[in-house]
């Protein structure tokens, strides 16, 4: 019953929200956009909690500096996006063009300032992740970036990827890693919830300066080790390494058992 509430609040929480963005799309500037989907995006957060029992419990707060950084986060949930972005004023985050596909969405999203790049990659995703994350950059925005560029089940990971390395390396900025076990909760895109106590957590930024292996290296071991310590903290389990996805048939047998295990454990 929670779950079924949820998706009724969930879409009738995005449909108004939308309109409403929708509609203050014609005015000028941005913040009359950004004003009703900070709005939306914290609304969610309290429909997570007081309908489909996922509490959020922030930790980290104090690792962010004060000076505009980039966030590289895990991303298990469509939950990830409406909990990170809450925590903030003004916050430009990077999403592949699929979400131009639904209607209004491109409008949106280029009032919000978000950085669109192509789901294909290449030389012409490079380019256009770099212009627009450097317009947000000129404008003082943290940025939000999830280097994996796709959603995984808990105790999963699929390869780094390194347009993260090129906004840290391009624009002097620390980057922050974000662990987090909502997915043990709200995993991927599916229908059921579980309630409990998800867990989303600041690490210690990363300082300029790195070199490419180094600063991927580094930025994996954080986010990998630390989410895997949430996921053993939630379930009560022993710390695991996660499983990288490759798509072959063994590897996304081991991927489904891995997370169904996990997924029974919680509840």
């Amino acid at each position: 019953m929670r779950s079924f509430a949820f998706a009724v609040v969930y879409w009738l929480f995005s449909i108004v929200y939308s309109l409403a963005a929708l509609i203050l799309s014609l005015l000028p500037g941005r913040k009359p956009v950004l004003w009703i989907i900070q709005r939306y995006t914290r609304r969610m957060v309290w429909a997570m909690d007081a309908v489909a029992g996922i509490k959020l419990d922030i930790r980290g707060r104090e690792n962010v500096p004060a000076e505009p950084v980039i966030f590289a986060a895990k991303h298990q949930s469509w939950g990830d996006g409406f909990s990170i972005y809450s925590q903030f004023s003004d916050l430009a985050f990077v999403t592949g063009d699929h979400l131009e596909k639904y209607p209004m969405m491109g409008t949106l999203l280029r009032k919000l300032g978000a950085i669109v790049v192509n789901n294909c990659g290449g030389h012409e995703a490079r380019k256009n992740l770099s212009q627009r994350s450097a317009e947000a950059a000129r404008d003082g925005r943290h940025i939000l970036i999830y280097p994996e560029g796709h959603l995984n089940a808990p105790g999963t990971y699929r390869r780094y990827r390194s347009g993260v390395w090129h906004m840290y390396k391009n624009f002097q900025r620390p980057v922050v890693p974000v662990a987090t076990n909502l997915g043990l909760f709200w995993q991927e895109m599916q229908y059921k919830k579980t309630p409990g106590t998800a867990v989303l957590q600041f690490l210690e930024p990363i300082p300029v300066g790195l070199d490419k292996n180094t600063f991927m290296a580094t930025l994996q071991s954080r986010i990998e080790d630390h989410t895997q310590a949430l996921i053993a903290e939630a379930t009560g389990l022993s710390i695991q390494p996660s499983v990288l996805i490759d798509e072959t048939p063994e590897r996304a047998a081991k991927r489904d058992k891995t997370s169904n295990t996990l997924a029974q454990t919680v509840e």
